[in-house]
């Protein structure tokens, strides 16, 4: 016969989103970034199965030694705004280190919105100039949210510029923050900005290295389906990822950016959280961080959220 496993713990969204402390996220990812260049977690390169028009189920499992044993299934269906749905939607289960036993299964779509806003915001914490005042985001919809709610924490922004094909959507977006108003086109949003963030669905670039100043820093967590940032950006600033395989595999685990560069060019971010490589080297030169997502992220905020949750007995108990 088989053994029982157990009970599995269940957290709806309203769960995740009302015990994720994001403070605590931003130093919860910081630190896992740091562990995953260490080299001793075990994260295959994502997969995923296409269902056509551009649609993909997505297969990102990962071990962090001493943080989560965990896997998340996640979609990414660029129409679904159509149908007033995200277009990336998930699960995540937790599993024990030592037993592989299911602990918990919790939505995954906030903790895939909020961290990749997070680590975007802590890779900006170390690569951005230190006198960054005036932040551009590109894109209004769930990642320029996210990224207004972690850019900030790691920078007093004076200025916030928000552009989106869809100027409605700017102003709305930008209606959340103080600091923060619609900028009528990504150009006027990215001229003389000190920090640059791209988060968009695009296919092709939505940023040239012509408008960028001396000194900026440029971040990229879309490009799912296609470029988001110009070559010339590529080449002409230090590039800075989760992973080398980002360079090394073909969308999409790796970047349709960095295809063909050389491995070595690149610098994890977690090599200059634990000072074993350089972030910026002076204050004109122009910093490039290309997300890819990683599993690494999701284990450290499920983490976060599963021990809260045991903490305030939240959840619902189901029977394995």
């Amino acid at each position: 016969m088989i053994a029982v496993v157990g009970e599995l713990l269940y957290l709806s969204r309203a769960d995740v989103e009302q015990l994720l402390d994001v403070d605590a996220m931003l130093e919860a990812l910081a630190r896992a970034l740091e562990v995953y260049s260490s080299g001793v977690t075990s994260i295959p390169p994502r997969s995923a199965a296409r269902t056509g028009d551009g649609n993909l189920l997505g297969v990102m499992a990962g071990y962090v030694p001493g943080i989560a044993l965990e896997a998340k299934l996640v979609s990414v269906f660029p129409r679904n705004d159509e149908h007033g749905l995200p277009s990336h939607q998930g699960l995540i289960a937790l599993f024990d280190e030592k037993t592989g036993a299911p602990l918990a299964l919790m939505d995954g779509t906030y903790i895939t919105a909020i961290r990749t806003g997070g680590t975007a915001a802590v890779a900006a914490r170390v690569l951005a100039r230190d006198d960054a005042s005036v932040l551009a985001i590109l894109g209004a919809g769930v990642q320029g949210w996210s990224h207004l709610e972690t850019f900030p924490r790691v920078r007093e922004f004076k200025e916030i510029r928000i552009a989106s094909r869809n100027p409605d959507r700017a102003s709305d977006l930008a209606a959340h923050h103080p600091r923060a108003h619609g900028a009528p086109s990504f150009e006027e949003a990215v001229r003389a900005a000190d920090v640059v963030a791209c988060c968009t669905d695009a296919r092709d670039p939505v940023l040239l290295r012509e408008w960028l100043k001396p000194g900026a820093h440029v971040s990229s967590v879309g490009g799912t389906f296609g470029p988001e940032l110009d070559r010339e950006t590529i080449h002409a600033g230090r590039v800075f990822v989760e992973w080398r395989g980002a360079v090394t595999n073909p969308p999409p685990a790796g970047a349709h950016e960095l295809q063909g560069l050389d491995p070595d060019s690149v610098t994890e971010v977690g090599e200059v959280l634990s000072n074993r490589k350089p972030g910026r080297r002076s204050q004109d030169e122009i910093t490039v961080y290309k997300s890819t997502g990683h599993a690494v992220e999701d284990a450290a905020t499920a983490r976060l959220v599963y021990d809260r949750a045991l903490e305030e007995g939240a959840g619902v108990r189901l029977s394995l």
